[in-house]
């Protein structure tokens, strides 16, 4: 009897089991290399140095030159360290409208700009840079111009100021709206004042030539501007008149980005002291801000990093002991980004904090996978214990035919066909489509097979070989 269909059809259906074995292990490699590169980028991503772009301007400015130390400071490599987690690339700007519109349109994400300015709608407070104090002053034995008349009474408040030149130190546009909105509180109509601003290289020409009969600078109380363009007055031979803003109260509470303040006697300078007595002014900041969009752990990590090296930016830069941490008051005139406000109220979030949902996502999500993929083997594997299955029960028809063959030729036929039943059912042991019990029953139909055919070969070996047919003898006639 011949087995070679049967023989082709076991081949094929162990070639068949060996492929979805071979594309388990794959998958397996596979999952466990896509694992470790997962851990591995997220690792580097959390570790990795961020470079945050900031915008500041005019690049001759005083916060230039801070907002310089400080990414020098950040610099690894200037501060000898091995790593640092925020780099600071700066994008120079005009100055601070041009700084908020960088902001604004995506060009940096964050910027150095005035408080008291029409702010981006999505920007919030990192830092603040600096207090800025209003100061507003005569020049000694100020009088009304050769244009005015001789009995014009002199300057001796804000409200005399209509009718008169006043000097604005800076370009900035926005001292120009700020020294209006002060006239405008006092009822001092703004046509009845001429503004005139001056560059800080022109203010000495300035007070010298009385091109003002007074004179108006925002700046911090130890700017150097501001101090130079007073000290030229006391050149003159005299001391300057400051000029009080009494309602300062008023302007805080009608606009929230002021607020009161006080010039301290000596502030801009001494012998004599500039001023002499306490002085009522306004303040406001000026302030590092962020996109809102901005990540909440990067800018952590910058607030963390600009405070943390205090030390080392004063050093580098004394102007930088004026950086002070935000306002985190809900009521604050700019909102505080939560970065910031992180750091500042002791509630930084640790790598656990913020990815431990994500974590424990992932781990169900791995058991599930897991399931998915032992659910997938055993589906895969059904066939190959199903392709076992109809081997086992060849090999019982096999036994039953051993008994019957009629020749060697025949048994050796089945004998190989029983090695490759063995072979795939082996192999199905090994990659687990069997268990122990499945095996024992085939070894138990195999031992009976070999014991058949060896029987069988014995039975052909000792048969008498059947006689020659006798053809019968024709009568004699």
């Amino acid at each position: 009897m011949s087995t070679d269909g049967i023989s082709g059809t076991t081949l094929a259906a162990t070639r068949r089991r060996r492929g979805p074995k071979i594309m388990t292990v794959l998958s397996l490699i596979a999952a466990a290399i896509a694992i470790i590169a997962a851990i591995a980028a997220a690792t580097y991503y959390y570790n990795r140095p961020v470079t945050v772009r900031i915008a500041v301007g005019p690049p001759n400015s005083d916060d230039f030159k801070v907002v310089q130390s400080i990414a020098r400071v950040f610099d690894p490599q200037a501060a000898g360290r091995d790593r640092s987690s925020i780099k600071l690339r700066i994008v120079p700007t005009e100055g601070s409208v041009q700084s908020a519109v960088a902001l604004d349109t995506g060009q940096a994400d964050l910027a150095v700009i005035r408080g008291d300015q029409q702010l981006p709608k999505d920007a919030q407070t990192v830092a603040t840079m600096r207090k800025n104090v209003v100061a507003l002053w005569l020049p000694p034995a100020a009088r009304p111009r050769a244009t005015k008349r001789a009995a014009e009474p002199k300057i001796g408040k804000i409200e005399d100021l209509a009718g008169h030149k006043v000097g604005v130190i800076g370009r900035s546009q926005s001292n120009v709206n700020l020294l209006r909105l002060i006239l405008q509180q006092y009822g001092v109509p703004e046509e009845r004042v001429e503004i005139v601003q001056f560059a800080p290289s022109e203010v000495n020409e300035a007070i010298r030539g009385n091109k003002a009969d007074a004179f108006f600078a925002v700046g911090p109380v130890n700017s150097q501007i501001t101090t130079d363009a007073i000290g030229a007055t006391v050149r003159d031979g005299g001391a300057p008149t400051f000029l009080p803003i009494d309602l300062a109260d008023s302007i805080e509470s009608r606009y929230p980005i002021y607020d009161a303040a006080e010039i301290s006697p000596g502030a801009f300078g001494s012998a004599p002291a500039r001023p002499e007595e306490t002085i009522k002014t306004i303040s406001f900041g000026h302030h590092i801000v962020a996109r809102k969009s901005l990540s909440e752990s990067t800018v952590t990590a910058f607030t963390r990093q600009l405070f943390s090296m205090r030390q080392a930016l004063i050093a580098a830069n004394p102007s930088a002991a004026k950086i002070e941490v935000p306002d985190t008051d809900k009521d604050a005139a700019i909102p505080v980004h939560p970065g910031a406000e992180a750091y500042v109220d002791g509630e930084e979030r640790t790598f656990m904090d913020r990815y431990s949902d994500l974590i424990w996502w992932t781990i169900l999500g791995m058991s599930l996978l897991g399931s998915a993929g032992a659910w997938a083997a055993s589906y895969l594997k059904k066939d190959e214990r199903t392709n076992n299955t109809s081997l086992r029960e060849r090999l019982l028809v096999m036994l039953s035919q051993a008994r019957k063959a009629s020749s060697h030729e025949e048994l050796d036929e089945m004998q190989a066909e029983a090695d490759e039943i063995l072979r795939d059912t082996l192999d199905c042991y090994e990659s687990g489509a069997i268990e122990a019990g499945t095996l024992t029953a085939f070894q138990i139909a195999l031992e009976q097979f070999h014991n058949a055919v060896a029987d069988r070969r014995l039975f052909l070996a000792t048969e008498p070989a059947p006689l020659a047919p006798v053809r019968p003898t024709r009568a004699a006639v």
